[in-house]
């Protein structure tokens, strides 16, 4: 590594990846339109059509024919998506997902999640670099241990690589342990440039708690607007155990704003909580009052 700034990554984001034209639209009714057009205009060669043929009258058999090939057509077509889907990583799952990481030499670790994996396969060239990128690191961070839940990597000084880990359990400090196993993986002479002095440190966790109000409109069930806010910042909760990910109160906000929620009020935090990328947040715990039905 020739200076401090190190390599930038060339993994893709797969979340900002269009959707495949591959994949067509599952809609009953339009294929059942079509088939009712079909058999009102015929196909020249094939078979004449019935153009006063009437694909509303369900009592007719043929209508009810044209229903069930028009249901096997949107099975078909639901297969064929689901086909697809198993040889393009982002959205293969299980075994599908396990042969495309062998493309990649890229195995799966005792009771790895799907998305996790799916990260690791997307890192895995970038891990086949002697150049020492940033997202190598990750990669052989993330390979070295299943209780490694993210890794960056930084160099404050040429030819220094720190590397922070935060650990899947408890509140995202890692323990004595972990540490040593993910240096020892990060040691090997396969891994890391001979020039390389790479040390890996836990993330350093900034505790906060979130409190906040719940108005509802009159007419929902306020407990179930209430649960279902609860559900949704429990969701962004959860994907802010990264690091480096801020905690803003706008997103703690959106998230509580279920259906039938007509206003989120936060008490806390008071303020975003900005990371770099050697932080963390841990949520304490999410309390929320019911204000009542806002005029």
């Amino acid at each position: 590594m020739q200076s401090a700034r190190m390599s930038t990554s060339n993994a893709i984001d797969l979340s900002q990846l269009p959707a495949p034209n591959v994949i067509a639209a599952l809609d009953y009714e339009t294929i059942l339109a079509e088939m009712v057009a079909l058999m009102q205009t015929g196909v020249v060669g094939v078979f004449d059509g019935i153009p006063d043929f009437d694909g509303t009258n369900e009592a007719d058999p043929a209508v009810k024919v044209l229903q069930v090939a028009a249901w096997c057509r949107l099975l078909d077509r639901a297969k064929a998506n689901d086909d697809a889907k198993a040889v393009m990583v982002a959205y293969a799952t299980g075994a599908d997902l396990d042969n495309l990481g062998a493309l990649f030499q890229v195995t799966r670790l005792e009771g790895e999640l799907d998305d996790r994996f799916r990260r690791r396969i997307v890192l895995a060239p970038d891990g086949y670099s002697v150049a020492g990128p940033e997202s190598a690191y990750i990669y052989h961070a993330l390979s070295a241990s299943l209780d490694v839940l993210d890794a960056t990597a930084t160099s404050p000084e040429p030819g220094e690589v720190i590397v922070t880990i935060l650990s899947a359990i408890g509140n995202g400090a890692a323990s004595g342990g972990l540490i040593a196993t993910v240096q020892d993986a990060l040691s090997s002479q396969t891994v890391r440039p001979l020039t390389d002095q790479v040390t890996v440190q836990s993330a350093t966790i900034v505790n906060y708690a979130v409190a906040a109000t719940v108005y509802t409109y009159d007419g929902p069930d306020s407990s179930v607007v209430l649960a279902n806010a609860a559900t949704r910042a429990e969701a962004y909760r959860q994907s802010l155990r990264k690091l480096g990910r801020d905690v803003t109160r706008a997103g703690y906000t959106a998230a509580m704003m279920a259906d039938g929620a007509q206003n989120a009020v936060l008490a806390s935090p008071v303020a975003d909580i900005v990371m770099d990328d050697t932080q963390a947040g841990h949520c304490t715990g999410i309390v929320i009052t019911p204000g009542g039905v806002a005029e």
